[in-house]
């Protein structure tokens, strides 16, 4: 029953933007944002079409998971009870642990090169039966 009361208590406690964790949780949301920046450039200079296509939700839910983040740490340390629970920071880190799951299964999926074959030159080849 206290896991339940430590996950869903509304009422934190106003934590400060000079603690170490504070820091931490801003820098990893605001590093998001900028992932979301790079990975906006880094796709319009992509000259390989299928990747092109599979990274294209790639910047858009980086800079909604850096927001959303953002959003959470803000409220925590102002002291808006109802949206700083630790429930919610639960909440976000399995969405963001399922898109990263879906998101590799697909890039595993649909990535892929042909490679060539390589032919041997069997000088029984002429000799052996083939396909009419």
């Amino acid at each position: 029953m206290e896991i339940l009361s430590y996950l869903f208590w509304p009422n934190l406690g106003v934590g400060s933007y000079g603690s170490p964790t504070v820091a931490m949780l801003l820098a990893l949301c605001g590093s998001f944002v900028v992932l979301a920046l790079v990975l906006r450039i880094w796709r319009g200079r992509l000259g390989d079409s299928i990747l092109r296509k599979l990274s294209r939700s790639w910047s858009r839910s980086a800079f909604v998971f850096g927001i959303t983040g953002l959003f959470l740490v803000v409220s925590r340390v102002e002291g808006i009870s109802y949206i700083s629970m630790r429930f919610l920071w639960v909440v976000w880190l399995f969405f963001l642990l399922a898109y990263l799951f879906v998101q590799m299964r697909v890039f595993r999926s649909r990535y892929y090169r042909t490679l060539p074959q390589e032919r041997a030159d069997d000088p029984r080849a002429k000799y052996l039966p083939g396909r009419k």
